[in-house]
């Protein structure tokens, strides 16, 4: 089977100790694909907390919700996933109740009522993009596997722990990354 079928929409990838070490910002990444076809992926870093808030991207609005690095490509560009399709137009599937983008307009307007809250939608900074083929490649060296038995819809609600998020699903991935879900960040500092 080739890798390319083997990853879908809603697949969670989650980077390991033997990823790029020059690529730090991918260090401890877990990414949800939001886009997977022969042109190539998309997917946003999920666990990446920035200190920005959303009122202090946009002062127009008065949301207080955090903003996340979301991958290096367009990062000046905020995204959203959310589980609220049946409020926000224009909304694109990923995986059973999980959806991304939308109407802007409707999502501030949204927040304004008090009718978005955290457990709703997550902003991100930027996305996570392979070319044709690159992902499949990464995945061979590697770089990534694809979590199982992580739900993925209740993503935007669980992930207020964002710090040990990659850890808590690699430790879910089996036996054989222990050693990595106990090795520290920087081995250099054990």
């Amino acid at each position: 089977m080739s890798n390319y079928t083997r990853i879908n929409k809603g697949n969670l990838l989650l980077a390991t100790p033997s990823s790029n070490p020059l690529d730090l910002q991918f260090s401890r990444s877990t990414i949800l694909i939001a886009e997977h076809n022969l042109e190539g992926t998309i997917g946003f870093i999920l666990n990446k907390p920035l200190d920005l808030t959303l009122n202090q991207l946009i002062p127009t609005t008065t949301s207080s919700l955090s903003i996340f690095e979301g991958g290096p490509v367009e990062s000046d560009k905020l995204f959203c996933i959310h589980n609220r399709p049946d409020l926000i137009n224009n909304s694109i599937h990923i995986i059973d109740d999980l959806y991304w983008g939308g109407d802007y307009n409707q999502v501030f307007a949204l927040l304004e009522e008090n009718l978005l809250t955290k457990q709703n939608i997550r902003f991100i900074l930027g996305y996570t993009g392979w070319e044709f083929q690159q992902l499949e490649d990464e995945l061979e060296n590697d770089y990534w596997i694809i979590a199982k038995d992580i739900k993925v819809p209740e993503l935007i609600s669980t992930l207020s722990s964002s710090k040990y998020y990659w850890k808590n699903c690699l430790a879910k991935q089996g036996k054989q990354y222990e050693l990595w879900v106990n090795t520290p960040e920087n081995p250099n500092l054990n």
